[in-house]
């Protein structure tokens, strides 16, 4: 069982490079049911997110673009 609120670190290739990603467990279960919902992988999705957010806000970090992402997107 995993504790609320925790971070989950995963793994991951984006636009060609390995990283990795530390969300809470709500957070990967909203970001999945979007990639899902527009058809997408879970890396082509946080890619996506990425690109943006370089281009918009280059110092921010993509956990907090992530999370920012799933608040303003709902499925």
């Amino acid at each position: 069982m995993t504790n609320k609120g925790a971070l989950q670190k995963r793994s991951m290739r984006i636009a060609g490079h390995r990283t990795s990603l530390a969300l809470e467990a709500e957070f990967w279960a909203r970001l999945e049911n979007i990639a899902h919902a527009r058809a997408l992988s879970l890396p082509a999705l946080i890619a996506a997110i990425d690109e943006t957010r370089s281009k918009a806000a280059p110092d921010a970090s993509l956990a907090s673009a992530v999370r920012v992402f799933v608040l303003e997107n709902r499925v």
